[in-house]
């Protein structure tokens, strides 16, 4: 099985025989992103890593959406969903909301959470489980519902 990293390489070589500039480019940031990681911290990145440094660019991919629909500029908001779409062909695949509340509920029942202060703790135990599988923003809405009053 490849590692996520040379799955992105081999798309990119894909993307420059085919000439799909829009694609090439959301590949160089991915692995401009990692290597910078890789640089900052003097490491090679495994996948489980190199999923946390997808997962932020889909984040803020995500913010800068919000950001320019609230602005009235959807051509910006359509190229950044564009990217959202090419880096998330590099994660895991993503979980149903079903998935989701069976989780969140799960963890809450693990941690004996009660109210809202003890949400760090789920999050601790889901944050590694769903880390690129899920909009942790989601989840954590998720979570808060979970707790009465």
């Amino acid at each position: 099985m490849d590692s996520i990293k040379e799955r992105i390489r081999d798309d990119m070589k894909a993307s420059m025989k085919s000439g799909d500039k829009a694609r090439l480019g959301v590949i160089r940031m991915m692995m401009a992103a990692i290597k910078q990681v890789e640089v900052d911290e003097r490491v090679e990145l495994a996948d489980d890593r190199v999923i946390v440094v997808l997962d932020k660019m889909l984040k803020q991919r995500r913010e800068s959406i919000k950001q320019y629909r609230d602005a009235n500029r959807v051509d910006l908001a359509e190229i950044e969903e564009a990217e959202i779409l090419v880096i998330q062909d590099f994660l895991p695949q993503a979980l149903s909301e079903a998935e989701i509340d069976q989780m969140v509920a799960k963890a809450i029942a693990d941690t004996g959470a009660t109210s809202i202060k003890d949400m760090g703790a789920v999050m601790a135990i889901l944050k590694p489980q769903m880390q690129g599988r899920a909009d942790m923003a989601l989840v954590s809405a998720r979570i808060k519902a979970g707790f009465p009053g």
